[in-house]
């Protein structure tokens, strides 16, 4: 069933009909720099001199394209305060500058001034200084919720004089008029509204890889995340709730977005879910540079023996897992709860793999606990394999399996059933949960560009740990914490890339809210929602990478649910 179709004429097509012949236009827009560079040459064929720049990360493709580093020994960039929203939002927004200038001094300070505008001071090795002006287009406007947001926008300046004025480009116009079209459609009373929302998107801007860590410049990216984060806001505020609210069961919200078009066209439509899975070929789990298809995924659980468990899932899929009786303190290991962390789902299969080797163990393996999440998320990565694709992150109900709650008698809790049936049948009193986040930066430009309530997420800082522990565990969680930490200090590699991104995103954002144990980041915090009383929770920057990154974070989260087993058993005896 369609609901919204529409093409939206291309911005740079419109800029002629801006200037006279003979002026100056200077405009900045949404387009990769290819199409930016071939607007200028039409404009100067019709006797406009022109210079178009990009009005996504301003400063950083101003080092990428205008400012040359040649023989300068120091950078100094002064960005404007953000008026709203994060303060320090233009220093974020300039990453990865820091990793682009080399070995060169990079020095950030804020503006005394409110103009949104960066400074950018270059000292060469001849003691010559040059200083360059990057205007930032921003606009403000309102939220889903009523909340002011400052958001990088479309800009126009005629005859290099004055300030310019707002041009909403073709991208804006096509993401907020989606919106809207979405908001105002009567979608009734009960939740799920939906099967699928399936809003398909293409944008005219292609990737641009940058010569760091898994970063690429990607509207289409950007474009996917704003647009599913936004309409889950949408679907928050029409039952009542806050922005954020993770137990919200809209439906599943699909952004399906492509670069290297014509020009911008969006088509929203509802459509049944999807309850096909993507086959992939059999691969050696040890080596794995990618994530498995189920069907082997259920290989694995069928060869562990023990005892199957079950719980459902909207699309009739079911959550496996697999109960491993011992004589040891029994542990529950799990992955895949957020669908597009696929790290975590290799590294619980090769934990349990491991452990199912050993006399004594005791374990519950959970490795997929959201098997529609997953498929959407395998669909998606055939489209744009490196995308973070945060539309697969939730079930198909799009809540958080996590933050569901007891309902009315025989009411089911699907998927989340699984960790209760876990707990019930080994009595484990330590669940690790493997987790990942963004390999690379997480924006919402149209949206006041830092993603709401996950504002500490938007940039990678190497592999860390969470400790969540019910009261009176503490004790037994800061003993976990530090020997696993302790067994994995060997693991040189995934240390040097936690290292070198905390770097990183210590020039761009300031420093963690984690504390180091032996090298890796760590945040302990009491939290009595979950069901053991203790929960390791590992995050590896995974979304998306392939290929030895993949291969390096699935083996660091096959370590970590190990490194927990077995300090769990010098701890539990000794406690309990």
């Amino acid at each position: 069933m369609s609901l919204f179709q529409k093409s939206f004429p291309r911005t740079l097509e419109a800029l002629a009909g801006l200037a006279r012949e003979g002026e100056l236009l200077e405009a900045w827009t949404f387009d990769d720099v290819e199409a930016r560079r071939s607007a200028e040459k039409r404009l100067k064929d019709g006797g406009i001199q022109a210079r178009v720049r990009s009005a996504y990360k301003p400063l950083l493709h101003a080092f990428l394209e205008d400012i040359s580093l040649e023989g300068v020994e120091r950078v100094v960039v002064r960005y404007p305060l953000a008026p709203i929203g994060l303060a320090d939002r233009f220093r974020l927004e300039a990453y990865p500058l820091d990793a682009l200038v080399g070995d060169r001094e990079l020095t950030f300070d804020r503006r005394s001034d409110d103009g949104l505008l960066y400074e950018v001071e270059l000292t060469h090795s001849d003691g010559r200084h040059e200083v360059v002006e990057v205007l930032a287009p921003n606009h403000a406007h309102t939220g889903v919720h009523g909340e002011k947001l400052l958001s990088p926008t479309g800009w126009v300046r005629i005859g290099g004089q004055g300030p310019g004025a707002r041009l909403e480009s073709d991208v804006e116009l096509a993401f907020h008029e989606t919106v809207r079209e979405i908001a105002r459609h009567d979608w009734g009373a009960d939740e799920p509204f939906f099967e699928e929302l399936n809003i398909w998107v293409e944008v005219p801007a292609r990737d641009r890889e940058l010569p760091f860590g898994d970063e690429v410049v990607s509207i289409s990216e950007a474009l996917h995340e704003d647009l599913y984060f936004t309409l889950l806001e949408v679907f928050a505020k029409r039952t009542g709730r806050q922005a954020g609210d993770r137990t919200l069961k809209p439906g599943q919200i699909v952004p399906e977005i492509s670069g290297g078009a014509e020009t911008v066209s969006v088509s929203v439509s509802l459509r049944e879910l999807d309850v096909k899975d993507i086959a992939g070929e059999r691969m050696e789990l040890e080596g794995a540079e990618d994530p498995p298809d189920v069907k082997q995924i259920r290989r694995v659980l069928d060869g562990l023996g023990g005892v199957r468990l079950s719980a459902p899932t909207r699309s009739g899929r079911q959550v496996l897992a697999c109960h491993v009786p011992g004589t040891d303190a029994a542990v529950m290991i799990s992955g895949g709860q957020h669908a597009n962390e696929g790290t975590g789902i290799v590294g619980a299969l090769r934990a349990g793999l491991e452990l199912g080797t050993r006399d004594d163990s005791h374990f519950v393996l959970s490795p997929l606990e959201n098997p529609d999440g997953y498929a959407l998320f395998r669909r998606l990565v055939a489209g744009n394999p490196r995308h973070m694709h945060h539309a697969a992150r939730y079930t198909a109900f799009g809540d958080d399996m996590e933050y569901r709650v007891e309902g009315a008698p025989g009411e089911s809790l699907f998927e989340t059933e699984i960790r209760s049936r876990s707990i019930a049948a080994s009595g484990a009193k330590l669940h690790v949960t493997l987790h990942g986040y963004p390999a690379h930066e997480w924006v919402r430009p149209f949206s006041g560009y830092v993603p709401h309530g996950f504002e500490i997420w938007t940039l990678p800082k190497g592999f860390f740990l969470i400790l969540r522990h019910h009261a009176g565990w503490r004790e037994q969680a800061e003993a976990l914490l530090e020997k696993v930490t302790s067994r994995l200090s060997d693991l040189s590699d995934v240390l040097a890339l936690t290292a070198r991104q905390l770097e990183i995103y210590r020039t761009h954002a300031g420093e963690p809210d984690l504390r180091m144990v032996n090298g890796f980041p760590c945040m302990v915090v009491e939290d009595p929602r979950s069901q053991a009383p203790v929960v390791l929770i590992s995050e590896y920057p995974d979304e998306t990478v392939h290929g030895e990154d993949f291969r390096l974070g699935q083996d660091a989260q096959r370590r970590t649910a190990l490194a927990a087993y077995d300090a769990w058993q010098e701890i539990l005896p000794r406690s309990v």
